[in-house]
């Protein structure tokens, strides 16, 4: 059996990938399995760092700029395109994949076209709330697609083998709050919040912490990723407590999360599969550049559940915003609600799920 994984770009196109391929290997240890993607991506490094061959294919993404000069470059983007489809073509001819999985990318249109034009089993993977182009455009193609919110379904013109069956994300057992907060060096009763922005950081979250420092070490303790870009600039600004902990990059996640009451972060898709598989109530503070603004949808659907709630990107710098996140870390009946509501959409098996679909699709015949 083969299986070729196409999507990259992000770490949020690429490890729903890598977790797939990883429950495959467990279900069927000989399947023979590999990756496209493009040099400029993280799966450059990543995927064969993990022990999977990569095809490189080139591929640039559409400017989606309302400028001239945006759409007279898109016309090369669409030159390029064509000699991408012809690569794309000739790797599937020659791997002979049983079964293509598109997990979003710039690289995933072309591969999943090219394999739908050669009447091979697709399957496309969807993160977001609102799904990105090509799946939209793709999944009239494709075998089956597989969404990771209830509310993408409206968006997808195609109605059936469509699914929601969660994104697969990195998994993580909750351990005792108060031995976790001890492995931070911080107050084991008090309450914690956990912020982070992604490894690279988010500016306009770090800055506000930094209006609010104050006021959340003086009730609370605070975990705080600042991502590698604006580390030693709050490094400069802090001073050491036993109720913070600041670095560039959490290692251990599992008790970052473990120790948390309440999580301040980006509300990105594989961000959001790891708050509710463990239940995590959250603060979501959607990018506001995202693609399609798809981060907004994501957070909508948890605040929707009573999952989460949201701060807007342009309010961070407001001391209200701030007071809100205090009120509501110490208001522990409404964190377990919001936590149960968390759990509720919750997809803990999407990774194994997902595989048994693909080698489902990869022996029909």
């Amino acid at each position: 059996m083969k299986v070729l994984f196409a999507g990259g770009g992000t770490g949020g196109h690429l490890y729903p990938a890598i977790a797939m391929a990883g429950e495959i290997r467990k279900l069927i240890p000989d399947v023979s399995i590999s990756f496209a993607g493009t040099t400029g991506g993280i799966e450059a490094s990543e995927v064969p760092r993990l022990g999977y061959r990569l095809h490189l294919i080139p591929v640039r993404g559409l400017k989606r700029g309302p400028s001239l000069a945006d759409l007279i470059g898109n016309f090369g983007v669409l030159a390029d395109f064509a000699t991408s489809l012809g690569r794309a073509v000739a790797l599937v001819g020659r791997e002979a994949p049983d079964v293509v999985v598109g997990t979003g990318g710039f690289v995933s249109a072309p591969l999943l076209f090219a394999a739908q034009l050669m009447r091979k089993k697709t399957l496309i993977q969807e993160q977001n709330a609102f799904p990105g182009v090509t799946t939209k455009l793709l999944s009239f193609l494709a075998s089956e697609v597989h969404l990771s919110f209830e509310e993408a379904r409206r968006f997808i013109a195609k109605k059936e083998r469509i699914f929601v069956s969660g994104n697969p994300a990195r998994s993580f057992e909750l351990q005792n709050p108060s031995l976790a907060r001890g492995r931070f060096g911080l107050v084991e009763d008090r309450p914690t919040l956990l912020v982070f922005g992604g490894s690279r950081g988010a500016r306009s979250i770090n800055n506000a912490l930094l209006q609010w420092l104050g006021e959340i070490t003086a009730a609370a303790n605070l975990i705080w990723q600042t991502g590698a870009l604006d580390f030693e600039r709050i490094k400069m600004q802090v001073t050491p407590s036993p109720h913070l902990w600041v670095a560039p990059y959490i290692e251990d996640m599992g008790s970052a999360y473990s120790a948390a009451d309440l999580v301040l972060c980006r509300a990105g898709a594989s961000t959001i599969a790891e708050l509710t598989n463990l239940g995590k109530p959250s603060v979501l503070v959607p990018y506001p550049y995202a693609t399609g603004d798809h981060q907004r949808h994501n957070a909508r659907a948890l605040v929707t559940s009573g999952a989460a709630m949201v701060l807007e990107d342009d309010c961070l710098g407001e001391q209200k915003s701030g007071k809100d996140i205090l009120e509501l870390l110490h208001d522990s009946e409404r964190l377990r609600a919001m936590g149960a509501a968390s759990r509720k959409l919750a997809y803990p098996d999407a990774a194994s799920e997902l595989a048994r679909r693909i080698i489902t699709l990869a022996e029909k015949h």
